[in-house]
């Protein structure tokens, strides 16, 4: 290819990126950037070139590194086969269905963990003293590996915003089973659950707020025993806060029993132990409410999307 069509490619790409959220459309971009960063090097084009388009390549390895975080269990990458079962247990698609290379799933994770504001920082300061922009030196901004508890053993925090108005909804949060004691500062649980304490094994009761670990069998499991403990009266109201899963078991079976959606607009945008929001999965999220006041929960929660009544 000559150097015209390859400016002619990139900057098409260029334009399709700004627009792009579909995955298997990201992935293919990314081969063809990946090509187009291979011209640029060893055509020896200008450093700001070079940098546009490994910043360019970034940005897109970081939107599959964050899709794979809300599709693939971390356990998944160990293998092809456990990855294919995976998927097909819980109908979703696999790497290879949306054209990611297994060998760059935890290279594209690392990348998506990488908070907004060091990211950004990464990159404009990278530019400004004129070095070359890596993948490597990107990943060397994660500190820690993010695990799944969003409101528990992790970087990652609920927003005050949403336990804020799950206590306006409830009256009370009385038990947080998958928490942390980070992540109780913000809940505020009479009773909380870390992952040593492993919380499905525990009494919960009154009103429970729930962000379960996004990893399966995990979510799974959280999900259905809070069912379970809502339909013994174990448990009088509950919170839930996950990913809009709707093709799944647990999320079909919480839809049963609950008595209002809300299907948050945007996606929660969770927050570090500095409260700077820094992670914004690629899936939306739902909030699900169990209990007689779903009046309450919906004057409570209709600030941040829309809400439904389930028909009992």
């Amino acid at each position: 290819m000559t150097e015209e069509t390859h400016l002619i490619e990139w900057n098409s790409i260029k334009t399709a990126i700004a627009q792009c959220d579909d995955i298997k459309l990201i992935s293919k971009m990314n081969y063809s950037i990946e090509a187009i960063q291979k011209w640029a090097k060893q055509s020896r084009q200008s450093l700001e070139t070079q940098n546009e388009i490994a910043e360019y390549r970034l940005r897109l390895n970081r939107k599959q590194g964050e899709w794979i975080e809300a599709n693939i269990p971390e356990e998944g990458s160990r293998g092809l086969i456990q990855e294919h079962l995976q998927a097909t247990i819980f109908s979703r698609l696999s790497l290879a269905d949306v054209g990611i290379d297994r060998n760059d799933s935890p290279k594209f994770r690392l990348l998506a963990r990488i908070p907004e504001e060091k990211f950004e920082a990464y990159i404009q300061t990278t530019k400004e003293n004129r070095n070359e922009i890596t993948t490597i030196d990107a990943c060397r901004l994660v500190d820690k590996a993010h695990v799944s508890y969003a409101t528990g053993e992790s970087e990652w925090y609920t927003p005050p915003a949403y336990i804020d108005a799950a206590r306006q909804a409830m009256g009370s949060i009385d038990v947080d089973p998958a928490s942390s004691d980070k992540a109780n500062e913000i809940v505020k649980a009479t009773t909380y659950y870390t992952p040593a304490h492993e919380g499905r094994t525990k009494v919960w009761v009154g009103n429970v707020w729930l962000n379960p670990p996004y990893t399966q069998p995990l979510v799974s499991n959280f999900c259905e025993l809070l069912v379970q403990k809502y339909q013994a009266g174990e448990i009088a109201q509950a919170c839930v806060l996950v990913n809009n899963a709707t093709e799944t078991g647990f999320y079909q079976r919480m839809l049963q029993y609950c008595a209002a959606v809300c299907f948050i607009k945007g996606r929660v945008k969770f927050i570090d132990e500095k409260g700077v929001e820094s992670g914004a999965p690629l899936q939306g999220q739902t909030i699900l409410y169990f209990g007689q006041q779903k009046d309450k929960f919906a004057h409570a929660f209709n600030r941040f999307g829309v809400i439904l009544y389930a028909v009992c």
